[in-house]
């Protein structure tokens, strides 16, 4: 277990850290005790440290920053000590999201208190270990890669990850900045030298949130984790968090041993995307010679894309932009949805004269292109793209995507390259637990793929990996090219000819109110049930409108020459409200039927609804 001394510690050398990225400016290597006691106090309580001249030979900084193969870090603190704060299990599964952990993690934005600490992420970390034995139904000691993008508070939650893992006796493969397909890839990989595989690993990252906060997704080599399975994690966490302030109650501090390896296992999992293209092309050494492609990173973790894919097949990378990590974000959000992003990717596409352009989200698991025009292949558009190139290698496929996918990909999909569309509910994860279920039973699938931009391939063991995705598109580049085909990226704008897209898209979100009267006590996804059932029933009403015949989320709804789709959020206590149609007066009749419809529930806020309908 980590001395409660340790945890001060470290606060103290990641306040550094970050003032380091903020200002530039440098901690001292020898950053030892006799400098952390005129800064060494914590909720206005001085700590005392016991054998204070043993704490010059433990380079923290070296710790943290440095290559090393192996670190070993002890540490013991005694009065006097603060009482660490008592937490329920209901504060750590507020944690969840999904199939992921979320929380705050860095101070200063206002009322976003910090939730996820370093003594909350440990006990997480030891959960995580006791989850994976039973998983696996270990005697052993296991094999436990760490990994973050490039958020702020990464190396502070890396070494109390690390803590926690080799608390649990097992061993610590730190791989630093990384992307969250690389990561479950190290589950896979056979490779001594990176010591893979590992028998489970945690990426540190909250995608395209805000800086100050941070989380955490784990992986098995069965993929990522279910919402169950985080559930389990986080209540294990729960009842250790609870020890963790017995045992520091009782003694003043709890001494703690750490051993860690570093490893480069980027470099090993870059040179498998390297060789899919060279495979693709007839193994040409550099089959996208004479292209010129850019990347936009957006300062998190895909900076590799450039100098580490693109340019050893060839392609030329200059006017690529946002490569280095900056978790402050400060470009644009890293989000292939974001407009600002994209609007980022396409100006870097014109000004250069590039054939692509490239652009991922922070982790890597999600990731957009344009073509040399300046045309967007994001949301539906890429999803059509994917179509098309997995049903030109497995013809009749099923292609499962989100719920909000338009009417137009459905018949792009099934008319013209004779696929079976799947549209099924939001959320990366039952997405793709859905293409897998479906092979189980025999429909074969080969792609499951949502707007948002994360997509994952049969063939590539159902990852949602956004650098594969463009592998896959940068595939289709280079054996054109091998083929004797010229036209930049021609041959990709070509495969999505005849996709119909909408006019107006719209998307509108109608928050519940939870304290209002009408709830009654009740949940807000009672609340919204209530909502959705009393529209659906207006529907049945109007022969106008016609419901989806098979729908798994939501009501979707077709008429006036386009749809809606009204659903529950996930998470929030939010109805997401989509709109499609050819034009604005067609989907201002869509609105006013679903105004009409909600206009009876007060604790939903339907004034953005209400602004879209309103005469222009």
């Amino acid at each position: 277990m980590a001395a409660w001394g340790k945890i001060i510690q470290n606060v103290i050398i990641s306040n550094c850290h970050q003032e380091n990225r903020q200002f530039g400016t440098k901690c001292p290597m020898n950053y030892s005790a006799s400098h952390m006691r005129d800064r060494l106090t914590f909720g206005g309580v001085k700590l005392v440290w016991n054998d204070i001249s043993s704490m010059h030979s433990v380079n923290l900084s070296k710790y943290r920053r440095s290559s090393v193969n192996q670190g070993i870090v002890r540490c013991n603190a005694t009065p006097t000590v603060p009482s660490i704060p008592s937490l329920d299990k209901e504060y750590f599964l507020k944690l969840q999201n999904g199939s992921d952990i979320r929380g705050v993690a860095v101070a200063g934005v206002e009322g976003e208190p910090v939730n996820l600490t370093e003594l909350v992420s440990e006990a997480i970390a030891v959960a995580f270990a006791s989850w994976l034995v039973d998983k696996k139904k270990a005697d052993r000691r296991l094999k436990i890669s760490i990994g973050h993008d490039s958020r702020i508070s990464a190396q502070m939650l890396q070494d109390a990850i690390s803590r926690g893992i080799s608390t649990a006796g097992h061993d610590v493969i730190q791989y630093g900045l990384a992307s969250t397909p690389a990561m479950f890839n190290s589950t896979l990989s056979v490779d001594d030298a990176y010591t893979c595989p590992v028998d489970g690993s945690i990426m540190i990252t909250a995608s395209h949130l805000p800086y100050n906060r941070n989380g955490f997704k784990f992986f098995t080599n069965s993929g990522g984790l279910g919402k169950p399975d985080i559930k389990d994690i986080l209540e294990r966490a729960a009842d250790i968090y609870k020890k963790f302030t017995a045992e520091v109650s009782s003694d003043g501090g709890i001494k703690t041993s750490a051993s860690v390896k570093r490893v480069d296992y980027m470099t090993l999992y870059t040179s498998d995307l390297v060789k899919a293209v060279r495979k693709a092309a007839g193994n040409i050494e550099k089959p996208l010679k004479g292209f010129h492609i850019v990347v936009d990173a957006g300062n998190g973790a895909g900076g590799f894309f450039a100098g580490k894919v693109l340019e050893p097949l060839g392609a030329v990378t200059s006017g690529s932009q946002f490569l280095e990590p900056d978790g402050f974000f400060p470009n644009h959000i890293p989000n292939p949805e974001d407009k600002e992003a994209m609007k980022a990717i396409t100006q870097a596409v014109l000004n250069n004269k590039a054939d692509f352009g490239i652009i991922f989200d922070t982790d890597v698991d999600r990731s957009a292109a344009v073509d040399s025009t300046g045309r967007e292949f994001n949301r539906n558009r890429l999803i059509a793209l994917m179509s098309a190139i997995v049903l030109e290698e497995h013809p009749g496929t099923t292609i499962v995507t989100d719920s909000v996918t338009s009417d137009g990909l459905t018949t792009f999909i099934e008319k013209k390259l004779g696929g079976k569309h799947h549209r099924f509910k939001r959320g990366y994860k039952n997405v793709i637990d859905e293409a897998i279920r479906l092979n189980s039973i025999g429909e074969e699938s080969h792609l499951a793929i949502e707007t948002s931009g994360h997509g994952a391939l049969k063939e590539n063991h159902w990852l949602d990996d956004g650098a594969y995705l463009m592998v896959k598109l940068l595939n289709k580049l280079a054996s054109a090219r091998a083929s004797g085909l010229s036209g930049g990226s021609k041959v990709l704008t070509e495969l999505v000819e005849g996709l119909e897209e909408p006019v107006v898209a719209a998307e509108l979100r109608l928050k519940i109110n939870q304290t209002h009267p009408d709830l009654k006590g009740g949940s807000f996804r009672e609340y919204g049930e209530a909502v959705l059932k009393y529209l659906e029933n207006s529907i049945d009403l109007d022969h106008k409108l016609q419901k989806a015949p098979i729908n798994y989320e939501g009501v979707r709804v077709s008429g006036f020459g386009g749809w809606f789709l009204l659903r529950l959020s996930l998470h929030d206590p939010v109805l997401p409200l989509n709109i499609e149609a050819q034009s604005h007066e067609d989907a201002v009749k869509l609105g006013l039927v679903v105004s009409a419809a909600v206009k009876e529930f007060a604790a939903l806020d339907t004034s953005a609804l209400d602004k879209f309908v309103q005469p222009a």
